[in-house]
């Protein structure tokens, strides 16, 4: 390569850079008003009281109550609905509640056994629906990554507190009307489906 081509070649490099750097800090200094009627700051309400396991929602008292699951040291999960969906879906929501008089750290036998979705930590994963009629078990669905449709970060319960869940399963048959509900280290239970 001769010395002349370089030198132009470097020029050339070192315009680009020039124009690109006065283009960012050009787009970075421009002064933009803020829509009018819109908050500029962005604040987080703080939780309300009775927040429950990391990383899940605080609990809504449900309205109904379809079954009550007894676990070790006075940990509860009540099922408030087992709905289905037009998509071949079924959504099982309820409330994980400590009883006790301390805070429980969540049995990991409830995650289940899997490897792809012990790897996602701790979670409702090892749920199962039983249907007799159909002798079928249905495990909780799984994203593309492994991860469970299921409330996630489940790892301790402060005493008296409640944790809101959810849990999506392959729905049963349309003549299927009750199904039988097990998580590991909790008593089962039927629930009638909708």
């Amino acid at each position: 390569m001769n010395a002349r081509y370089a030198r132009k070649t470097r020029s050339g490099v070192v315009a680009v850079a020039i124009t690109s750097v006065a283009l960012f800090v050009a787009g970075c200094g421009a002064e933009e008003k803020p829509p009018t009627g819109k908050p500029t700051s962005t604040t987080v309400a703080p939780p309300k009281s009775g927040t429950t396991a990391q990383g899940s929602q605080p609990a809504e008292e449900p309205t109904e109550t379809l079954a009550v699951l007894k676990g070790k040291d006075g940990v509860q999960l009540v099922i408030s609905s087992a709905d289905r969906d037009g998509g071949g879906f079924l959504t099982v929501k309820g409330a994980l509640k400590n009883t006790s008089s301390r805070s429980i750290a969540l049995p990991g036998q409830i995650r289940g056994d899997e490897t792809e979705v012990m790897k996602h930590g701790n979670s409702l994963g090892g749920a199962t629906l039983i249907d007799g009629i159909g002798k079928k078990r249905y495990y909780v669905l799984r994203d593309t990554d492994g991860r469970p449709l299921t409330t996630t970060g489940l790892d301790i319960l402060p005493a008296g507190e409640t944790a809101a869940v959810f849990l999506q399963f392959p729905a049963p048959p349309a003549n299927t009307t009750e199904v039988s509900f097990q998580l590991p280290t909790f008593e089962p239970a039927t629930l009638k489906l909708s």
